[in-house]
């Protein structure tokens, strides 16, 4: 089916909000609301921005799947400021979030570099390796609603450059061959299209659960709605909540519910495995989120996406409709020796027209004010920019030995552990870090 095929045709999928759900338009908290944020006000930065732009940037991060776009965008910089370069230094994500701040402390690496949002941003800000970007105009240049998770105590310190939405990613063929063209309004619906994908011959669900920096995204949604609050991973750590709650067993009883449907021997399934298995168009949803879109087309992938979360409640007790994360979170070395260069190159990246060649060649949203997408993946779940959504509540957790044991208790579950004994055995640990 073509990819021109007009939104018209998925208006019930994209549009259920109002009629099915009942919720308002957009979530003071999500991309689509309209809430305040910090601004170039207060203190000017110590940030060396008035200098020569002169010299080699390396630009520290994880997205190997941007090489080629950000060397095009590299190559516009150099011509703007000929004394200039940036290297990038690329590492997979994984490895990232465990060394970034050996390798960025110092400047050895990193002028320019990303940090996932929530424990990896604590750690460098703790550290002092942020330059503080509070009174530069770049902060006027994006969504103020947006970039939270790149601010501490009133002080912006990084720049959230991605718009992702943490939920499952529909091959909306398949979900027509299902006889499904609107989105389940409550879990007895969802486990009902999961039950239709599979009498169709498709996976219901492709799961990393192999992978531990892409089988918790699916935990997003699955307590989006369970949640007694919307900081309830933030309680777990303090031990304020406990996964022995009868949220979270909930939670973990409707893994137990999902287990048919993923992939065979998914608790061990990587990430590159089920994006094939998806992109192949054999899998009806891949539990991974947004930012999969760009891999999944350059696998040769020609159906249309969409984003459907799983609603675990009953539609009049749902609050929220999906989730989503600002990340990729920019900033300047405080100790690199190119401060100039790197913070021209930053303000570079945040002009909505390079935000926007960045946006559509990636196949990702960003938080730059004022982009217009062309990409026709973006335009296909652009509606979810306006949509009532949680900011994603697995990166709440700061201390990623408890964030760790939270998402482990899932995968046991789908591997065959009770409900019960997973959470028991996922406190003991979180007790353990807490004594």
């Amino acid at each position: 089916m073509s990819l021109s095929r007009t939104l018209d045709r998925r208006a019930a999928l994209r549009l259920f909000a109002g009629a099915g759900l009942g919720l308002t338009a957009a979530a003071c908290a999500g991309p689509g609301g309209s809430g305040s944020g910090p601004s170039s006000g207060g203190s000017p930065s110590a940030l060396a921005t008035g200098g020569a732009v002169k010299g080699t940037v390396s630009f520290a991060h994880w997205r190997a799947e941007d090489k080629a776009v950000l060397a095009e965008l590299v190559a516009a910089f150099t011509r703007q400021h000929p004394d200039a370069a940036v290297t990038q230094d690329i590492s997979p994500s994984a490895d990232y979030q465990s060394t970034a701040l050996r390798r960025i402390r110092g400047s050895k690496t990193g002028d320019v570099f990303t940090a996932f949002r929530g424990a990896q941003f604590e750690q460098l800000v703790k550290a002092g390796v942020y330059a503080p970007l509070t009174g530069t105009p770049l902060v006027d240049a994006y969504q103020k609603n947006l970039i939270g998770p790149g601010t501490r105590e009133g002080v912006v310190y990084g720049l959230p450059y991605q718009l992702v939405f943490n939920m499952p990613l529909a091959n909306t063929d398949a979900l027509d061959k299902a006889g499904h063209t609107s989105a389940p309004r409550d879990w007895d619906g969802f486990l009902q299209l999961l039950d239709d994908l599979k009498s169709k011959g498709y996976t219901p669900i492709a799961w990393p659960g192999g992978d531990s920096a892409n089988a918790g995204q699916l935990l997003n949604v699955m307590v989006m709605n369970n949640a007694p609050g919307d900081d309830a991973f933030t309680r777990i750590e303090s031990g304020r909540y406990k996964v022995t709650d009868d949220w979270f067993l909930t939670t973990l009883r409707q893994y137990a519910e999902l287990t048919p449907y993923f992939q065979a021997r998914a608790t061990g399934s990587s990430t590159d495995a089920v994006t094939q298995l998806f992109a192949q168009g054999r899998a009806g949803l891949l539990a991974t989120g947004s930012f999969q879109m760009a891999g999944v087309r350059a696998l040769g992938a020609k159906f249309p996406f969409d984003l459907v979360a799983p609603i675990t409640t009953t539609a009049a007790e749902a609050r929220y409709e999906g989730v989503f994360n600002t990340t990729f979170i920019l900033g300047v070395n405080s100790a690199s020796t190119v401060q100039p260069a790197a913070y021209a190159f930053l303000e570079f990246l945040s002009d909505p027209e390079h935000a926007g060649r960045y946006a559509d060649g990636t196949g990702q949203h960003v938080t730059v004010d004022g982009v217009e997408y062309t990409n026709a993946d973006l335009k296909a779940v652009s509606p979810w920019l306006k949509r009532k959504t949680l900011l994603a509540p697995r990166f709440q957790f700061l201390d990623l030995d408890i964030r760790t044991a939270v998402e482990n208790a899932t995968v046991a579950v789908v591997g065959g552990t009770e409900p019960e004994r997973a959470a028991e055995e996922a406190q003991r640990v979180i007790d353990q870090k807490r004594a």
